[in-house]
């Protein structure tokens, strides 16, 4: 019997230059859309999902992302002395999601290789990569949806979504064969391809459910472009040998690793929320008020 995924592992190294001049001191996933950090909201749906332990993958030297989960003595104290026991609440359950390992990234090598990190922490069972900067909304997460499948179907199972014409050159997509409308057996990918050249137009965006074999395999692929190694080579390399389907996600996606898709992503979920929204659209009309009296 093929034991369920435990553990998730979650990239964060980097210096998020595309988000520059914030991220000088704050790392990309610790910005908010809304209140709640991207990476609060990965490591979150990944616990609720029922994974027990999260490896995140750090740059050297600094664990900001992986601190945040820690207990904030002071600032717990300063609630309890408040009364602000609701608000306490919530951030002691901040501290008790899951089990939190941090593993520095030494070389900026690729995302295959900052997978092959996390080896020794996940070990010789399978397990999830969630990409923090991928946002979902719908009936269900994007990690509960691929689980799904993965349940039915254990093996790799890789997270899509159908991308329009001008985004395919843009993106890896699979090849392979429909089975359902939310579910594709999976035969390869190929990476940028031209409009033309393109087998489907499924992009792959995670997250994916891999078997443990994907670190031989990554282990055991040639650097690519720019010297790095990248996770969608070590998954082609197991198509065929090991059982691999395409979960088609659905929800509305927004992609948040630049300005506008963390804007965009803001104003989305803020409409997710009556009441938030109609704060939102209360601040905006006093905002064009004021714009409108400066130009009379």
């Amino acid at each position: 019997m093929t034991q369920t995924p435990r553990t998730a592992v979650i990239p964060v190294a980097g210096f998020g230059t595309r988000m520059l001049p914030v991220t000088r001191t704050v790392p990309k996933m610790l910005l908010p859309v809304g209140t709640v950090p991207l990476i609060h909201r990965a490591v979150k749906e990944a616990a609720e999902a029922g994974f027990e332990k999260i490896v995140l993958i750090v740059s050297p030297g600094v664990d900001f992302v992986g601190e945040y989960f820690n207990n904030k003595p002071l600032l717990e104290a300063a609630l309890k002395a408040s009364g602000k026991s609701d608000v306490l609440d919530d951030q002691l359950a901040i501290t008790d999601l899951a089990e939190i390992v941090s593993v520095e990234q030494h070389e900026a090598k690729g995302n295959g290789h900052a997978v092959l990190m996390a080896r020794e922490e996940v070990g010789d069972e399978p397990f999830a990569l969630i990409w923090p900067d991928e946002l979902f909304w719908g009936n269900s997460t994007a990690i509960e949806q691929v689980l799904a499948v993965w349940r039915e179907r254990p093996g790799i199972v890789v997270g899509v979504v159908e991308v329009p014409d001008h985004a395919i050159p843009l993106l890896g997509v699979i090849s392979g064969e429909e089975i359902s409308n939310t579910v594709w057996n999976l035969t390869g990918m190929v990476e940028k391809p031209s409009l033309e050249e393109a087998p489907s137009n499924l992009a792959l965006v995670g997250p994916y459910l891999l078997t443990p074999e994907v670190f031989d395999a990554l282990e055991q692929t040639p650097p690519g472009a720019g010297g790095e190694i990248q996770i969608t080579d070590g998954i082609a390399a197991r198509i065929g040998v090991d059982v691999a389907h395409a979960c088609v996600l659905q929800g509305s996606r927004i992609d948040t690793g630049n300005p506008a898709g963390m804007v965009a992503a803001t104003i989305f979920e803020s409409q997710q929320n009556p009441e938030a929204h109609a704060l939102v659209e209360a601040v905006l009309e006093q905002a064009r008020l004021g714009a409108k009296r400066s130009a009379d």
